[in-house]
């Protein structure tokens, strides 16, 4: 069966059709840490080892349509996660992304912020960071 992390209870297989979200029908056994409003877990996809998504409960598809309360909670498991990772993966650096919306290559249409672990070395030359989604501004010390 599987978690319903906004409403707190197992879904029916009925429900299950009717709602594609992965977020909002999330096997209890991929949830590592959660709040009142928001949950954790690792990417099913990883770019890095420890690659981590904090996700709210509520099903909304961008962070400028949390409220208050949403967007404390997803920074205090944003928080968490990141002393975890530093435990367990002890990365260099991290990324910290949201992709709000299709054309900022949203795939999944519920809020989650990227906490991706970075290490020495896993990038040629990591300069520009997020600005490589638009390769050719990337360079902008050159």
């Amino acid at each position: 069966m599987l978690w319903d992390i906004s409403r707190d209870k197992f879904l029916d297989t009925a429900y299950l059709k009717m709602n594609n979200c992965p977020f909002c029908t999330l096997s209890s056994n991929r949830i590592i840490n959660s709040n009142e409003f928001a949950v954790v877990i690792r990417d099913g996809f990883p770019i890095t080892d420890g690659h981590t998504l904090i996700i709210p409960k509520r099903h909304v598809g961008s962070w400028f349509d949390t409220s208050a309360d949403e967007r404390t909670a997803l920074f205090a498991l944003l928080d968490q996660a990141k002393n975890i990772l530093d435990h367990k993966y002890k990365p260099d650096s991290f990324n910290i992304g949201i992709n709000d919306g299709a054309d900022a290559g949203q795939t999944v249409p519920h809020l989650h912020i990227h906490l991706i672990p970075r290490y020495k070395g896993d990038q040629e030359d990591p300069r520009g960071g997020v600005r490589w989604i638009i390769p050719k501004k990337a360079r902008y010390w050159e």
